[in-house]
């Protein structure tokens, strides 16, 4: 548990240390803006993967999020409360009902969900319900994001292609939306939900990338 506890501390001031060196630019729809300022909560949907660029905002929107309860998730878990987020414990195959209860309650108390949307085990970039339950249930919108830098590390052999911006990276964070909130009468396992928020997702991180992209001068 000790050991447990130092290695949370190492990983987190690593990523203090590299986020501090990172040039961010952070764009956010009007409603979101007016969302965080009266404090009036709201879900953020972003793929697998991503989370490395993102969860030095956790607080700035006071982040409510799922984490496993793995020994990875023990070590993410940690390093997530020190980040400014509130953490509910669980998966969709170990505790996945307790943890989604747990979620709910942390919006309750004044948290905003995050979702990694194509779920704790992928298929990677497709859309599971849960963000669409949990919208339902509280009546949330949904605002999605595309997230790029001009040079990451890469772990290409994590299931979920993670990219961790390098030192003094330019980092795009650029969200969208609100999609409206999931109404009483709609099923949350729709597909055409999934179909729609993952097409939004894909163009929104084409739109960051294209902010890194050389012009073409014509030469």
């Amino acid at each position: 548990m000790i050991s447990h506890y130092f290695l949370s501390a190492l990983i987190f001031l690593i990523y203090k240390t590299l986020q501090g060196t990172w040039r961010v630019e952070l764009v956010e729809p009007p409603e979101m803006t007016r969302l965080l300022a009266e404090k009036k909560p709201f879900i953020l949907a972003h793929w697998h993967g991503d989370e490395l660029s993102l969860i030095h905002l956790a607080r700035r929107y006071r982040i409510g999020t799922i984490v496993s309860t793995s020994k990875d998730g023990q070590l993410m878990n940690q390093v997530l409360i020190w980040l400014g987020a509130s953490t509910s414990r669980g998966s969709s195959t170990r505790g996945g009902v307790g943890a989604l209860k747990g979620l709910i309650r942390l919006v309750r108390n004044g948290n905003n969900c995050s979702f990694a949307v194509d779920g704790p085990k992928g298929p990677l970039h497709k859309v599971k319900p849960g963000v669409f339950e949990v919208s339902k249930a509280l009546e949330l919108p949904i605002f999605w994001v595309g997230v790029a830098s001009d040079r990451s590390f890469l772990f290409k052999k994590s299931w979920n292609q993670a990219s961790l911006p390098r030192p003094f990276a330019r980092l795009k964070i650029q969200w969208h939306g609100p999609l409206s909130p999931i109404p009483p009468e709609a099923d949350p396992r729709s597909p055409d939900l999934a179909q729609t928020l993952e097409r939004e997702l894909h163009a929104a991180k084409q739109q960051a990338l294209a902010s890194f992209a050389v012009p073409d001068t014509g030469c």
